[in-house]
């Protein structure tokens, strides 16, 4: 099995979709490596492809729901990668690149709060945005719209 799943091209950006475990070893390649210096993680976000899988053939072969996207630049070479690792809804792990890019800690955060994937490894992975008692993860396309939270009291 290789590390590359798929790769396209639209608009001029390049995409690359790689599989979860080598996300490490994929993004120090990216940032190492003289001739693509990848020294920018400008973004890291989640997609919910509940009932999209078709969107993207290589989704229904992995029975993945999910996807943890990464845009990457490089600031002396000016251009840009997408980086993608697919992840099935039974299995919401991936490592965390916080020691490789620091600014990845609260995208990481963010993806857990609002999706439910734990980056492994991460620093301090905790919800950012909602309170802790907060029930489930709001983006996931299955999230019960008229869901009740439960109450908290003001902190002391």
């Amino acid at each position: 099995m290789g590390v590359v799943i798929h790769t396209h091209r639209l608009h001029g950006d390049e995409t690359v979709v790689v599989h979860a475990e080598d996300i490490l070893d994929v993004m120090n390649f990216l940032r190492k490596d003289d001739r693509l210096n990848f020294d920018m993680m400008m973004d890291l976000t989640a997609v919910d492809y509940l009932d999209n899988q078709n969107l993207n053939p290589y989704l229904a072969e992995m029975n993945a729901r999910f996807e943890v996207v990464y845009h990457l630049y490089s600031i002396g070479k000016n251009h840009r990668i997408r980086v993608k690792a697919p992840l099935a809804e039974d299995n919401l792990f991936i490592n965390s690149i916080t020691g490789i890019w620091g600014g990845a800690d609260w995208f990481e955060r963010e993806a857990f709060d609002m999706y439910g994937i734990v980056f492994r490894g991460h620093p301090n992975l905790k919800r950012i945005l909602l309170y802790e008692k907060f029930e489930g993860h709001p983006l996931r396309k299955d999230y019960p719209k008229t869901k009740r939270q439960p109450l908290i009291g003001p902190r002391n």
